[in-house]
């Protein structure tokens, strides 16, 4: 598996991945109705960078890389990572988040923020433990899940010196 830059070429095996997480409602605070070009716009434009994970040509997830806050905060940053359903357990989400905090260092940030893991994604709450993040803060009933009603979040950080 390679980690690489995003190429606009790459946009609909990213839309392909990331439309049916939007579309469940279960993980992220994006519209589920989201429509493409919103989606492109959220995913490609605003962040500093956006990468895919890929394996024998093939797209198997991807992240964007972003300053979390601008001024004095500026040297944190955010990142935001999904997984094809069908690589799910093959070490994609590891590999791009241990990708993305070399590349956070690599652009002077000092620290990275999730600003939103919802307590109901036990598997990424866990995996951001094992690499490191703390949960640094938890929002109760923040976000309405469409199965399980109002879950909590957590903001999770990483020091990266």
């Amino acid at each position: 598996m390679i980690i690489r830059p995003a190429t606009a070429a790459d946009w609909p095996a990213l839309w392909d991945i990331l439309r049916p997480v939007f579309r469940a409602g279960e993980t992220y605070a994006v519209d589920r109705d989201i429509d493409e070009s919103a989606a492109r716009a959220l995913w490609c434009d605003s962040p500093a960078a956006t990468f895919v994970a890929e394996d024998a040509g093939r797209i198997l997830g991807t992240y964007y890389l972003k300053t979390n806050h601008q001024g004095g905060a500026r040297h944190v940053c955010n990142c935001g990572y999904v997984t094809d359903a069908t690589a799910t357990g093959r070490g994609v989400a590891r590999a791009m988040c241990e990708h993305s905090l070399a590349e956070a260092r690599a652009m002077g940030y000092r620290a990275m923020q999730f600003n939103l893991v919802l307590a109901s994604n036990a598997a990424a709450v866990g995996l951001w433990q094992k690499l490191g993040f703390q949960i640094v803060g938890t929002l109760p009933q923040v976000f309405d899940h469409p199965r399980l009603g109002l879950v909590d979040g957590h903001v999770m950080w990483k020091a990266l010196s």
